[in-house]
């Protein structure tokens, strides 16, 4: 089994930030078989400038038997603004949702922090066994809660998205977070290969949800302002949210 830490990161981070990223990484190990992904060469460690501020993305995957890639992503921009980004992208073979979070946090503050298991078939529905499991959990409350974007019909009706304003808050979505991702995993680890009829209909549906995703047009500006079009369109498409191979 491969063991995967968090306290390896050179960056200065935001304490939710840290605190999420050891959520995640203590269930994948805990609940999963993990090996390591590779990703493409020079895209694990990425350092860069936007307006005269130094940016830092630091990439951690891995997968296993259920996803195929396991992505973690940490985020600096100067002294100002801090980002996690995550997302778990199922096996094909498996009728899996798609788990995504992430947090912009900055001198303010955490200006936005969002959870979902999302569908990830062409019908955009939960399995009875996720919507019975994510039904039983407990709902927390906050006080200010954020409107999706326009393109986010992919986010399922448990999808999480607020802005913190409390240590409480920041508590409660911690809590939020940790149980999608127990009930995913356990879900995970109970779940066997489809048809290849299933298969194809679980791509449709993970190729979907990336295509939406590489919309956030706010992710991709940053992105350019930095790097440059060509090499933002690549991290978007093969690092961000790659589409599953045939």
């Amino acid at each position: 089994m491969t063991t995967v830490t968090t306290s390896s990161t050179t960056l200065s981070l935001h304490p939710l930030i840290c605190e999420l990223a050891e959520v995640i990484i203590s269930h994948w190990q805990n609940y999963l078989e993990l090996s390591p992904y590779e990703l493409p060469d020079g895209l694990g460690y990425v350092e860069g400038k936007l307006e005269g501020e130094r940016l830092v993305i630091e990439n951690r995957c891995y997968q296993s038997p259920q996803f195929r890639k396991m992505h973690l992503e940490l985020a600096k921009v100067g002294q100002g603004l801090d980002i996690l980004h995550c997302v778990m992208f199922p096996n094909p073979d498996y009728a899996l949702p798609m788990f995504g979070c992430d947090i912009v946090a900055g001198k303010h503050g955490v200006s936005a922090a969002i959870a979902d298991l999302s569908p990830a078939n062409p019908e955009l529905t939960l399995s009875n066994d996720y919507n019975q499991a994510l039904s039983q959990l407990e709902t927390p409350s906050f006080s200010d809660q954020r409107e999706l974007p326009e393109w986010g019909d992919i986010f399922s009706d448990y999808c999480l998205f607020i802005r913190p304003h409390t240590p409480e808050e920041e508590t409660l979505f911690l809590k939020r977070v940790g149980d999608f991702l127990k009930v995913h995993c356990q879900q995970a680890n109970q779940s066997q290969p489809g048809s290849t009829q299933q298969r194809e209909f679980n791509r449709q549906g993970q190729e979907y949800y990336c295509r939406k995703q590489q919309q956030n047009d706010k992710t991709r500006r940053v992105l350019e302002k930095a790097f440059g079009e060509a090499w933002a369109d690549k991290y978007m498409t093969q690092v961000l949210f790659d589409v599953p191979n045939l």
